[in-house]
C-alpha cells in the first residue's frame, strides 16, 4: 500500500571491491598500530637483551630498582653479582638491569 515495490525486494549481495572497502579502515588501524606501537616496542626489547647478553666484569650498571654498582660476576643461570659499596655484594637477575652506565674495554690479549 504505502512501500513501493523497489523497497519490498531484497538487496543484492555487495560487490567484492564494496566488502574490502569496509574493511580498509580497520586494516589501516592495524598498519599503524604495527609501526608505532609494537615494531618499535620489539626493537627496544631487542636492543635491552644485547645489552644484558655484552654484560661483563667491572660494568657499572643501573638496575631497575635504582640501585647503581658494578658487576663483580657475571653467572650463567641468568644471575650478575653487583658490588653496590665497598664489600657489598647482591645477586640481580641480569634482566632488570636497564642501563649500563660504563663499559669496560676488554684486555688486550
Amino acid at each position: 500500500m504505502f512501500v513501493s515495490p523497489a523497497f519490498a525486494q531484497a538487496a543484492g549481495q555487495p560487490s567484492a571491491g564494496a566488502a574490502f572497502a569496509q574493511f580498509l579502515p580497520i586494516i589501516l588501524i592495524f598498519v599503524i598500530f604495527y609501526f608505532l606501537l609494537i615494531r618499535p616496542q620489539q626493537k627496544k626489547m631487542k636492543e635491552h637483551r644485547a645489552m644484558v647478553e655484552a654484560l661483563r666484569r667491572g660494568d657499572q650498571v643501573v638496575t631497575s630498582g635504582g640501585i647503581v654498582g658494578k658487576v663483580s660476576k657475571v653467572q650463567e643461570d641468568g644471575m650478575v653479582e653487583v658490588e653496590i659499596a665497598d664489600g657489598v655484594k647482591v645477586k640481580v637477575i641480569k634482566h632488570t638491569i636497564t642501563t649500563v652506565l660504563n663499559k669496560t674495554e676488554p684486555a688486550a690479549s
